[in-house]
């Protein structure tokens, strides 16, 4: 059991300051005061001074690692619990990226089981960005349905030269299947899709949904901010569905992409409902910048830290509220992604905790009630590590 007492609590909804307790894996209680000797066993932290918020959920992770757009040198590593936990996350949504020939679906199922068995939260996607979709089944529908671990199908490719550029009627099957696997399964069945840098990218989705009975809340489109003419369609696509922006490859494509903490303001400023909108850092995944003729003149690689300064910048730099800031990395996820028991902090979730000092640096975080940082040092780490 912990005991965690004089925390400034947002939920991410302002909860003032409170004890908060919790036993195993869930939060227990939360109360403006619990006194230590109600339960003596409880270890007792004192968090005054500082702000208590759930963990981060990362949407897209590829934790089985990327990359290749270079050669075989160029592959991406897995992704390692200690990693995750830099950057304050406790749940992943795990995926294929460009590579879905010689990396497959199972490798990243087994890789959210590693992760679970050794004390954070996953989930994937089942797919890669080609059409035909690689499946655990051999069917996307049936996947989603069957197995605990996958909520959905991503990263599809569209408007991007690696995509497998499917029709129309195609993109509406395999929305379909994830809509029917996402119903039967219990889960979201959301398909997330990789945008590239095509004029109108999000084009392909609005014909979809012109042409069929699918919402616009059936897709998640990713990368909303590589460059001004997608985050410029981004203000009107966003009022009508979800977008997620990728927070890693600012700092590298600083001429391209637009920060991730401004396009958070600008959204909310352009009329986008704030719970339409989340951060995803697309770790371990490649990040390439081609040249005109499609060449690779650059490859960088996108880490999970990355979601945390987003969020602080927010709030430090465009002047948003915490609540605010903080749902694009929690209650937006887990709502949107149906993921159970994540993204909030009130009586029966999970105790995924982080607490942050006045600069929203990380000081401790909990996953599932256990400690994985202690005074900014990762202190619960992976096989291997």
């Amino acid at each position: 059991m912990l005991l965690i007492k004089n925390a400034t609590v947002y939920s991410p909804e302002p909860l003032g300051k409170k004890d908060i307790l919790t036993g195993g894996k869930t939060i227990l209680e939360i109360r403006d005061k619990i006194e230590p000797g109600q339960y003596p066993d409880a270890e007792v932290i004192d968090a005054s001074g500082l702000i208590l918020v759930p963990g981060l959920i990362d949407n897209h992770v590829h934790i089985a690692g990327a990359g290749g757009e270079g050669g075989p040198a160029t592959r991406t590593p897995e992704l390692t619990l200690s990693k995750m936990f830099e950057g304050g996350v406790t749940t992943v949504i795990g995926c294929l990226g460009t590579d879905g020939f010689t990396r497959s679906v199972e490798s990243v199922l087994m890789k959210a089981k590693s992760l679970r068995h050794e004390g954070a939260s996953a989930w994937i996607w089942t797919g890669s960005y080609q059409v035909p979709t690689p499946t655990i089944t051999g069917s996307l529908g049936r996947d989603i349905a069957m197995i605990e671990e996958v909520i959905g199908i991503g990263e599809l490719a569209l408007s991007d030269h690696r995509s497998s550029c499917p029709t129309t009627d195609e993109l509406i099957r395999i929305v379909s299947q994830a809509r029917v696997g996402g119903m039967l399964g219990k889960k979201a069945g959301i398909v997330n899709i990789h945008l590239g840098d095509a004029v109108n990218p999000f084009q392909p989705i609005h014909d979809a949904v012109a042409k069929s009975e699918l919402k616009y809340t059936q897709f998640l489109p990713t990368h909303c901010n590589r460059n001004s003419y997608i985050f410029e369609d981004s203000y009107s696509y966003g009022k009508k569905g979800y977008l997620d922006i990728t927070t890693s490859s600012y700092p590298y494509f600083p001429d391209e992409e637009i920060k991730p903490a401004t396009a958070l303001r600008l959204l909310i400023e352009a009329g986008v409902p704030v719970t339409n909108i989340t951060f995803s850092s697309d770790a371990c995944g490649s990040l390439p910048g081609f040249d005109e003729k499609g060449n690779l003149v650059k490859l960088e690689m996108g880490f999970p830290t990355s979601n945390l300064r987003e969020f602080a910048d927010a709030v430090l730099i465009e002047l948003l509220s915490v609540e605010v800031a903080l749902k694009p990395v929690t209650s937006n996820p887990a709502t949107i992604l149906k993921l159970p028991e994540k993204g909030f902090i009130s009586k029966g979730m999970d105790a995924d905790l982080l607490l942050l000092n006045e600069r929203f640096e990380m000081v401790h975080l909990f996953a599932m009630g256990r400690w994985a940082v202690k005074d900014g040092a990762v202190i619960m780490r992976g096989a291997y590590e």
